[in-house]
């Protein structure tokens, strides 16, 4: 009867130790999993900025192709709707970096902050408003659109010759 029950007690002990190893197992296989999901989303914003920059990158060197992107608030001409394009490249470019991890929101801020000292991506910022205000309210590029257009704000009501301080930047 004692070897019986020894021989019950190893079985149990060996069932449980063998359910832990599966578990354990299964846990790394559910993050490999993920971390596969994650470097194919990646893989995909890339693919998808890569394709964003050759269409862009035709439409600057053709002002026929360039018309078929004028979708602006207001007119532009030829050489102001190339400038909207190369600064919508540059800002498309600063949203890619913050999707895929390689900018904070902090320093996409910062990075946005800089850009907007530039007149003619201001005036690409306010000429895409219309577009902005198509996105679904809770993306994050509506989000970032948000917190560029209140840095927009706050960076026209403060003294130009302090830029780099101007705005709070926000908390990842």
């Amino acid at each position: 009867m004692a070897a019986g029950l020894g021989l019950v007690t190893g079985a149990l002990a060996g069932l449980s130790a063998q359910r832990r190893a599966l578990d354990s197992l299964r846990i790394r296989l559910e993050h490999l999993e993920e971390q596969v999901a994650h470097t194919h989303h990646h893989s995909n914003l890339a693919n998808q900025q890569h394709l964003h920059w050759e269409l862009l990158s035709k439409a600057i060197d053709s002002p026929e192709l360039a018309e078929v992107l004028d979708i602006f608030e207001v007119p532009a001409s030829p050489q102001k709707r190339r400038q909207y394009l190369f600064a919508n490249a540059l800002y498309t470019n600063l949203l890619f970096y913050y999707r895929i991890g390689n900018l904070s929101r902090e320093e996409f801020f910062g990075r946005v902050r800089g850009l907007l000292q530039n007149p003619v991506v201001k005036e690409y910022w306010f000429a895409t408003q219309g577009q902005r205000a198509t996105l679904p309210e809770d993306s994050d590029e509506a989000e970032l659109g948000r917190l560029v257009d209140d840095l927009l704000r706050q960076l026209d009501d403060a003294d130009g010759e302090e830029w780099w301080v101007v705005g709070e930047p926000p908390v990842d």
